[in-house]
């Protein structure tokens, strides 16, 4: 089943890369994304996670996307965990001529397997989104909106790097994105993300990561991509209204 999994995805990106016609084009910008990821729990295997992201091109210059997310999350042990939700985005104008954002309301469902290897915690997570994303024609709403279903798989690996606790540890994750719909013709690939970095405990409660992340983009003309070197700074926040302890299930993140 792997191996046909695969198979199909190959044949998929192998499509999309024939069906450019026009030479590549590679936008590099410079990012920072600043992001605080919930959970909390309200019973012994259910809880409500609330995330709030800002994203920054040209460093910290100019806005990129605001986004919030809500959600239920059942947790049947620590190392699993399903969610329900809905997000919203307001996108900025990638015209610097424009001032418009444009709205995405999304509807995502995710399944998160946290598992350990010796000395390595690895994280894998598939999240399913369905996405109405606002079209802007000529800095005004146009009041037609694009439908796509996107797919996501993210893997990641956290180990330490020195047998003292008061040490931060290194993380490594690698994410894909694809997406489908009618108006998807060239780019059934939308993106893929990549994390090293560094992941700390402030408290029982907190703890945040830093680190670099490449996202590569392609636009929906096919041959338009954008490169985005970013600065990444996640914080995360596990906690609970019993009296109990809070779950130590890992927040994922990402918009």
């Amino acid at each position: 089943m792997k191996t046909y999994f695969i198979g199909i995805l190959i044949f998929l990106l192998s499509l999309n890369a024939f069906g450019q016609t026009q030479k590549k084009e590679i936008n590099q910008q410079l990012q920072t994304w600043v992001s605080i990821n919930t959970v909390t729990k309200f019973a012994d295997h259910w809880g409500v996670i609330g995330d709030f992201h800002i994203r920054r091109n040209d460093f910290v210059s100019d806005p990129s996307f605001y986004f919030i997310r809500g959600g239920i999350s059942y947790i049947p042990n620590l190392n699993i965990s399903l969610n329900l939700g809905y997000a919203h985005m307001w996108l900025a104008p990638s015209n610097p001529d424009w001032n418009t954002f444009s709205d995405e309301n999304r509807i995502y469902q995710q399944a998160q397997l946290n598992t350990k290897f010796g000395n390595v915690n690895i994280l894998q997570r598939l999240r399913n989104e369905q996405r109405w994303q606002e079209k802007i024609v000529n800095d005004r709403s146009s009041g037609d909106w694009r439908f796509t279903n996107r797919i996501r798989y993210l893997m990641s690996f956290t180990f330490r790097i020195s047998d003292k606790k008061s040490w931060p540890q290194m993380v490594l994750s690698d994410e894909i994105l694809l997406h489908f719909g009618k108006e998807v013709i060239y780019n059934t690939f939308d993106q893929n993300r990549f994390f090293i970095g560094i992941r700390k405990n402030i408290n029982p409660k907190w703890s945040y990561d830093f680190g670099y992340m490449n996202v590569y983009q392609q636009k929906y003309s096919g041959y338009q991509y954008d490169m985005n070197h970013t600065i990444r700074l996640f914080f995360y926040l596990n906690t609970s209204i019993r009296k109990k302890a809070p779950s130590e299930i890992e927040n994922s993140g990402d918009e």
